[in-house]
């Protein structure tokens, strides 16, 4: 596919992995998918779901695995319970639970076991096919307001290459990431020159870390089929990026806040209290009682 055909294709689909075991947060995830964790009265997940319909994406693969069926059935009608609301007069909480089931066209497949992210993307070919994607982290909430996504979209329009989602992070906790070394391009935009999983601080070759989107090109799905297992003995998304890198140009998105990963508690926490203290029917009561609270010095 050449560079024109790429540029003038655009992103229709989104791929969330969500197959993952959840475990930095059991036990609260031993019998429910960490995608499920609610931030107030909403799940995860949900917020990822919307993330992607505001971008004008309809067609959503979730894959998943053993024991995320809750997942399917969240975002499935209930007609049970939308009877029950309708016939006890609960109008608001109906349409709610109705547009859950509106967002996007929803599609499921099996990773079938956990083998890596880059193995769990992999399972998306079928569904993608040849055209550039959309990946979002189930676990990792983005901030719409702050316009990450929108923006990685549109790089990818004007470049037609693949966009990772980029954040400085402090170099004692780069392990914890991909971690990518970018050079200046064109109209303001980085290129990535080089890409590696969770380098040892000492070895990284910057502080900017991969984070939970990524605009993906469907030549990424040839280069995924071919590399080895990487660390953790996993098929590694960044891996693959890092070939994809020596085949076409694949570009950065540096953004510095709007991000929370909800697997881990911190993060969710701060998501918890901020998404709460936006919120008209509990932001003004639940600013109150968090100053209160700091106050009497509490926290």
């Amino acid at each position: 596919m050449s560079d024109s055909e790429r540029t003038a294709q655009r992103v229709r689909k989104a791929v969330i992995p969500a197959a993952g075991l959840g475990t930095r947060f059991l036990p609260a995830t031993k019998a429910q998918p960490k995608e499920m964790l609610p931030l107030v009265d909403t799940p995860a997940i949900q917020y990822v779901v919307s993330e992607a319909a505001s971008l004008g994406i309809r067609d959503v693969l979730l894959v998943t695995g053993r024991g995320k069926r809750s997942i399917e059935d969240h975002f499935d009608r209930s007609f049970e319970l939308e009877h029950f609301l309708e016939a006890a007069g609960k109008r608001d909480e109906l349409q709610q639970v109705q547009e859950i089931s509106r967002l996007v066209d929803i599609h499921y497949v099996r990773q079938g076991e956990p083998r890596g992210l880059g193995h769990a993307v992999l399972a998306a070919q079928g569904h993608v096919g040849d055209e550039p994607f959309l990946v979002m982290l189930g676990d990792d909430i983005m901030d719409p307001s702050e316009g990450v996504t929108a923006g990685m979209v549109d790089l990818h329009a004007a470049t037609g290459c693949s966009v990772v989602a980029l954040k400085e992070v402090p170099l004692t906790e780069i392990s914890q990431y991909g971690c990518a070394r970018v050079e200046e391009a064109a109209d303001g935009a980085v290129r990535i020159v080089e890409i590696v999983e969770k380098p040892d601080p000492h070895e990284a070759p910057s502080n900017l870390a991969v984070m939970g989107r990524y605009v993906l090109t469907p030549e990424i799905f040839e280069v995924l089929a071919a590399i080895p297992p990487g660390r953790g003995g996993e098929i590694q998304l960044t891996d693959a990026i890092a070939r994809l890198i020596e085949i076409q140009p694949v570009y950065g998105f540096p953004f510095s806040r709007g991000r929370y990963d909800v697997g881990n508690k911190l993060d969710y926490l701060k998501a918890t209290v901020e998404m709460a203290i936006d919120r008209p029917d509990l932001g003004p009561e639940f600013r109150e009682f968090l100053a209160r609270l700091v106050k009497d010095e509490r926290i």
